[in-house]
This record gives structure tokens, C-alpha cells and sequence, in this order.
């Protein structure tokens, strides 16, 4: 028989989806004087979006990661290993706004790919972990893992030209 689940709690979620968009505000105070400034005098390649894109693109990722969250938040009663999968989201999150902080706001391009690619590599496991708790949530990160996926070639294409 299957389990039961939780009935929809909208506090928790209200929460769920307030922690991926503070994270992602706080990258946008980083980004905001370097995307007027610094970011319009480095070279970047053809395929760069233009600057509108991120904004939306970005709260979207941010809106799925706490629908995510909160999926596995219900679960967490029944899951071994809850703490891991929150370790994980916390880890992602912060390496999300460290990209942020090194490529916008020190300049640091080099240690912005370096550090994208551990960022790609913590939401992929975060992913996973989030697919052995619901597969819901699981799926709810590729979005992100598609989208890192591509700013980390745009990092690297933003690298090798400057």
C-alpha cells in the first residue's frame, strides 16, 4: 500500500521558496554595480544571452530548487538521511552565491570556472539525493543542472577570451 502523504503546508513552503531567493538576491547585490560597469568591457562570446535573460532564468531555477526543497521537506519523517540531502542544498546554495561573489564581484573569471565546476558537480549530487527522497524534486533540478551546465561553458568561453 502506498504512503500517505503529508497534506500541503503552506508556511513551510512560503519558506522553502524564501531560502533559494534570498540566496539568489544576495547574488544579485554582488552582480549589480559589475553588470553596469566591468561585465560590459570584458569580451564574451556570441552565444552570450543578453543581460534580461538572467534575471528571469534565475528566479525560475530559484522558485524550482524550494518547490524541490519543500517535497523533500515533507519527507522528512520517513527519510533516512534528511540531514545529508539538507547538507547538500545548503552546500549547493552557498557555492551558487560564491560563483557570484568571485566572477561579479572580484573579477575572478578563473576561479569563477574553477568553482563553477564544483557547483555543477554539488547540485548533480544534490540532485540524486533529492531523487532517492522524491522523484519529484529529483527532476525539479534539471532545469539548473541544464542551465549551470551552460554558464559553465559561458564561463569558460568568458575565460579563454579574456
Amino acid at each position: 500500500m502506498p504512503k500517505k502523504t503529508s497534506k500541503f503546508q503552506f508556511v513551510p513552503f512560503l519558506i522553502c521558496l524564501f531560502i533559494p531567493l534570498f540566496v539568489g538576491f544576495l547574488g544579485s547585490m554582488l552582480t549589480l554595480d559589475s553588470v553596469k560597469t566591468w561585465y560590459l568591457t570584458i569580451n564574451k562570446p556570441a552565444f552570450n544571452p543578453p543581460n534580461a535573460v538572467f534575471g528571469p532564468v534565475w528566479s525560475l531555477l530559484y522558485i524550482l530548487m524550494g518547490i524541490s526543497s519543500y517535497l523533500v521537506w515533507k519527507k522528512r519523517k520517513t527519510t533516512m538521511g534528511y540531514s545529508w540531502a539538507v547538507g547538500i542544498y545548503i552546500l549547493q546554495l552557498l557555492l551558487n552565491l560564491m560563483w557570484s561573489y568571485l566572477f561579479f564581484y572580484q573579477h575572478q573569471i578563473g576561479f569563477a570556472l574553477i568553482e563553477i565546476g564544483l557547483l555543477l558537480l554539488t547540485i548533480i549530487i544534490n540532485a540524486f539525493i533529492f531523487y532517492r527522497i522524491d522523484k519529484t524534486a529529483g527532476w525539479l533540478f534539471v532545469p539548473y543542472i541544464l542551465w549551470v551546465s551552460f554558464a559553465s561553458y559561458l564561463t569558460y568561453s568568458i575565460s579563454l577570451l579574456n
